[in-house]
């Protein structure tokens, strides 16, 4: 897979890119993860990517000339592989990044990611351009650089390959509809609390079965609003 970040803070991305998992997946070459300074796709002598909004109003507003640019320049790589990039917008207004959102976007080759700032993005950047806009959560950031990388931790730990275990991903959070079952490890005892007795039966079946009934009252418990998916 090959992602590609258009940002006007390239900096803010190889402290977290360059650990970890993602680091582990970039040095297997499981995915390629380059990224570009919207600012030198400016047409002006300032670099300046940003202009106060038509009609008035408080703030400002992206260009569009800066990205479409800069994207028409990236698209070029998937357009030699036959290759059609998925280009996503983060965006409060987007549609709202889960477990099965990742794993669909883990299928595609190529994801341009755009990096929205100040009040939001010229509006034919959306519709001519974009194919999805995508937010981590109803709130409010500053710009779309740590919902980029969000994006790209959970979408490259899927890929082939990239965890340790292939039955890693399996079992986490999420991936049937529930919260994970509780999680224990050594000691057995520790300021006289105790890991359950079934998890140290050996007794695999009841391992499981205990495990499902857990993950259901956790849910039940911290996410009830996940129990109508399931």
């Amino acid at each position: 897979m090959r992602i590609d970040v258009v940002t006007i803070f390239p900096e803010m991305f190889e402290p977290v890119l360059g650990q970890s998992i993602i680091k582990r997946a970039r040095n297997k070459g499981r995915v390629e993860i380059k990224i570009h300074n919207l600012r030198q796709y400016t047409k002006d002598k300032h670099k300046k990517v940003d202009d106060r909004p038509y009609g008035g109003g408080p703030g400002m507003v992206m260009m569009p000339q800066p990205i479409f640019d800069a994207v028409r320049r990236l698209k070029q790589k998937s357009d030699k592989l036959k290759n059609k990039p998925r280009i996503i917008l983060l965006s409060p207004q987007g549609k709202k990044l889960t477990q099965k959102l990742a794993k669909k976007l883990s299928a595609d080759r190529h994801l341009i990611l755009i990096c929205g700032h100040y009040e939001g993005v010229d509006e034919r950047v959306m519709k001519h351009l974009v194919t999805d806009e995508v937010s981590i959560g109803d709130y409010v950031l500053t710009g779309g650089e740590l919902p980029a990388m969000v994006l790209i931790d959970t979408v490259v730990r899927l890929l082939p390959g990239v965890l340790g275990r292939s039955s890693s991903k399996d079992v986490e959070s999420f991936e049937e509809g529930l919260l994970e079952y509780p999680q224990y490890t050594r000691p057995a005892e520790i300021n006289n609390y105790k890991v359950p007795e079934v998890l140290l039966s050996g007794n695999h079946a009841r391992i499981n079965q205990w495990r499902k009934k857990q993950a259901l009252k956790v849910t039940r418990k911290k996410r009830p609003d996940l129990l109508k998916n399931v």
